[in-house]
């Protein structure tokens, strides 16, 4: 047949349409992609530190075949190597592991054969081989650093060779946790564990424990355990927020924050052409009444309802906590703006200052190297951003775990990129959470994210914003334990001047019998590359007196059973004596 004139553009549009949408779903499925590499090997050891070592690769959307390199080291307190692996490999479906042999690891030289007993890092560095187009040429051509330099995987886990000795520490009183206060009689004595206490004016803040990044099927969450071994279709599940809230309350969380991929909204990776623009903007609402409601019923539960905003690849995710509006960049066929406020993909400037503006809150989430540009520079300051961020994550168990026994062994670590961010100038307390795609929210491990409030105060969104905001927080692996960190005064996640003498101070206490094996103490000063140092270690007391500027200084503590916990840090400017 024919075609006439009228035909011919609607023909054409037609056909367009039918490319673009797997070109788009192509796209978004690139833009949520990124190598990963784990580091698994058991704290302890025999005397020879001897053990199982296991490394895991992903890189989903990868060819098969594509080649990675690794390398492991074990490492002594002064960062020196004693002991290295590596190797390259081959990628031949979703996930590869790897075994090293103990025995297998080349020795720096023969004492470092039978390491003494103490404590030691592993380090595992991998970075996948570039493709052909900057595979070209020598392998020290620019665009073969470049992309390594961009794709580069570091995890650090403390190990101990021999049985690690009991840390004196004095330690302090420890706060009250949410759920044994709430539990306690109303005029009886005390609970026998120390972590039940009630509060008192020492002890005036209640430490509330969950799991601030997660997702439902709103977007690509909540796949039903025990098949769930990946990130779901958006929109696939049924699970959505209250459901996930119930599991997480019924599981022991205080708070649970659902971060749907905020371009996930139209029921796609990529932007789908029909996609209903009115209808995503709804689901986004209708999350947020859901969320009320749930928290309504719930007293004692904060459910927190976000998004998770961004892409991986050339971006960076961050979770905003407080937002009422939907963001994002994608429009359908007919140009309507899938959200309620547009955003420009990547344009992490405009997004902090927007965020500024409104006052809502974010957290780095899985910090990439090459990630959150401004200007062409990854993890670059923003006045703007700095009002507006307040945590970093310092380590998450894996995404796609489908355990529920908080068993899982897959675990990253970002300490190192946290402290990129906070040597750029941010104020950034740690978190640790779960990112959970299946639906065993806050389940996988016993990570959690802790959060002080004053004593009394109701666990409200408003209440824990004003908490996040003054960085109140510390991360830690062990649900049981917890780690308050002050100076002259000060708690963690405050600002202040000082003159003279700097005396800091360190609580720790566990429910769980666990005890302090390495106690580290950190200093770095804002605006300085590089510059965190390890001040101080093994001590919970310490007294210094700073260069004169500005500094950070935050305490890191392993337990006998190699679980860390990161305190917020404390920010001095060091002034001269009047």
């Amino acid at each position: 047949m024919q075609e006439t004139g009228a035909a011919k553009p609607l023909l054409a549009a037609l056909l367009a349409c039918s490319l673009l949408a797997p070109a788009a779903a192509q796209q978004g499925a690139a833009d949520h992609h990124e190598f990963e590499a784990a580091l698994d090997a058991p704290f302890l050891g025999g005397e020879t530190g001897a053990r199982p070592l296991h490394l895991r690769f992903r890189y989903p959307g990868a060819a098969s075949g594509q080649r990675l390199r690794w390398q492991l080291d074990l490492l002594d307190q002064r960062g020196r190597s004693l002991r290295r692996w590596r190797g390259q490999a081959a990628l031949r479906g979703a996930e590869l592991q790897l075994d090293p042999a103990w025995a297998a690891g080349r020795t720096s030289n023969a004492a470092a054969a039978r390491p003494p007993a103490g404590l030691y890092h592993l380090r595992l560095r991998a970075m996948p081989e570039p493709p052909a187009r900057a595979a070209r040429g020598k392998a020290t051509s620019p665009a073969r650093l470049a992309w390594r330099a961009e794709q580069a995987i570091e995890q650090s886990w403390p190990i101990a060779i021999g049985q690690p000795p009991l840390l004196c520490i004095a330690g302090g009183k420890a706060l009250p946790l949410a759920g044994q206060a709430a539990a306690a009689p109303p005029a009886a004595g005390r609970a026998d564990k120390p972590l039940a206490e009630l509060p008192s004016a020492d002890r005036p803040y209640t430490v509330y424990l969950g799991n601030l990044h997660s997702q439902t099927g709103h977007s690509d969450g909540g796949g039903e355990l025990p098949g769930c071994h990946g990130a779901q279709e958006p929109q696939s599940a049924a699970a959505g927020p209250a459901q996930a809230f119930a599991y997480a309350r019924a599981h022991g969380l205080d708070f649970l924050m659902t971060s749907e991929h905020n371009h996930m909204y139209d029921g796609s990776e990529g932007s789908d052409p029909n996609a209903d623009a009115s209808r995503a903007r709804q689901l986004y609402q209708s999350g947020r009444e859901q969320t009320t409601a749930f928290n309504a019923a719930h007293p004692g539960f904060l459910g927190i309802y976000g998004m998770e905003w961004g892409v991986i690849s050339k971006g960076g995710h961050l979770n905003i906590f407080n937002s009422p509006e939907l963001l994002g960049w994608e429009r359908n066929g007919a140009g309507e703006l899938m959200a309620d406020t547009f955003t420009a993909k990547g344009d992490y400037a405009n997004l902090y200052q927007l965020m500024r503006e409104r006052g809502w809150i974010g957290q780095f989430n899985h910090p990439g190297d090459s990630q959150f540009r401004i200007g062409g520079q990854a993890f670059a300051f923003s006045g703007d951003g700095d009002q507006a961020m307040v945590l970093c994550e310092v380590m998450n168990s894996s995404a796609f775990s489908n355990r529920n026994d908080e068993q899982e062994s897959h675990l990253s670590n970002y300490e190192e990129r946290c402290r990129v961010l906070l040597e750029a100038g941010y104020h950034l307390a740690f978190s640790s959470n779960q990112d959970n795609h299946c639906a065993n929210w806050g389940a996988a491990y016993s990570n959690r994210t802790g959060v002080l409030l004053p004593a009394g105060d109701s666990l409200t969104l408003d209440n824990l914003v004003t908490a996040l905001r003054q960085r109140r927080v510390f991360a830690t692996m062990d649900k049981g334990s917890q780690l308050v960190f002050s100076a002259n005064g000060h708690l963690m996640g405050e600002r202040f001047d000082n003159s003279g003498p700097l005396q800091f101070q360190l609580g720790y206490a566990s429910s769980g019998g666990h005890y302090p094996v390495r106690v580290e103490i950190f200093e770095g000063v804002p605006g300085q590359k590089a510059s965190t140092r390890l001040l101080a270690q093994d001590r919970d007391t310490l007294t210094i007196t700073p260069t004169h500027g500005q500094h950070f200084y935050y305490a890191r503590l392993t337990q006998d059973d190699g679980k860390q916990l990161w305190s917020a840090p404390l920010w001095v400017n060091q002034q001269a004596p009047p």
